[in-house]
């Protein structure tokens, strides 16, 4: 079966395309401290706002720093706030949406209406409030966007166990007297995960997004760590004659939230029933 659902992603060219730069942004990541020429921090005002040059790939920063260098370890920080962002929503919103499909009535009626108030509130918004009365640091940051992300994977997930709930296979379990966790872990989870791979594979690039914003902001990862969103911040005002500070970190954010989301669809595709 896993052999199938790999054919269909590899015979997507756009999928393969964005599994393949998904692969090389982890490997990146992973080996930054060794692929850097230097450490993110260290600092050379002799060299500030190098343009781009053998020395430094990427030119420079107002402070002399490599920006290759920061961008590197830049892939580290987003992909980690994204991934784990990601978890958390993905683990609040499937036990939500299970819980809320399984049992119905009230319990359904409670959940769904604290999702919908949730969903009231632009997400962002929520995220910058609440980040105002916390510290901006990359804990926070991760935890933040993970809970407040979770509501469209909950309802996603409540609709197809609505579906589930009464099959046959159900039925049958819990005529053999399964307890409920088994039945909402052992039989309806497993039926359910598609949709939730798919919609966490799509989650990393928004997360992705928000992160940089906050940082952009300073509300997300701060300074001395590089992040994509910061590195932008810094470059704004220097953007006339310091073009590489802007664009090097937004072709960064751009082909990283690009592969992630041709990813996801290439992972609907290949896990659609119908196909």
């Amino acid at each position: 079966m896993i052999s199938i659902y790999l054919h269909r992603i590899f015979r997507n060219k756009l999928a393969f395309a964005g599994a393949l730069l998904m692969v090389i942004l982890i490997i990146l990541a992973l080996t930054a401290p060794w692929l850097a020429p230097s450490h993110f921090a260290d600092q050379s005002l002799i060299d500030r706002l190098q343009p781009p040059s053998g020395k430094h790939w990427m030119g420079t920063d107002d402070l002399g720093r490599d920006v290759f260098s920061r961008l590197l370890w830049g892939t580290r920080v987003s992909l980690v706030v994204a991934f784990v962002a990601v978890g958390i929503a993905t683990l609040f919103g499937t036990l939500v949406g299970l819980i809320a499909g399984y049992f119905g009535r009230w319990t359904d009626a409670v959940l769904m209406r604290a999702v919908d108030i949730l969903l009231c509130f632009p997400t962002f918004f929520l995220i910058l409030m609440v980040i105002a009365f916390l510290e901006p640091n990359i804990v926070n940051v991760m935890i933040v966007i993970g809970v407040t992300s979770w509501t469209g994977l909950a309802r996603l997930v409540r609709g197809e166990t609505l579906s589930l709930r009464e099959r046959d296979f159900i039925l049958a379990a819990r005529a053999l007297g399964a307890s409920t966790p088994r039945i909402l872990f052992v039989h309806l989870l497993p039926n359910v995960v598609a949709p939730v791979v798919v919609s966490a594979t799509l989650g990393v690039g928004g997360a992705i997004l928000t992160e940089s914003a906050l940082s952009f902001l300073g509300l997300g990862v701060q300074p001395p760590d590089p992040s994509w969103g910061n590195m932008l911040s810094a470059g704004k005002d220097y953007i006339y004659f310091a073009w590489w500070l802007s664009v090097f970190p937004g072709l960064a954010i751009l082909t990283t939230v690009m592969a992630f989301n041709l990813l996801g669809e290439g992972l609907r595709d290949a896990l659609d029933p119908r196909s």
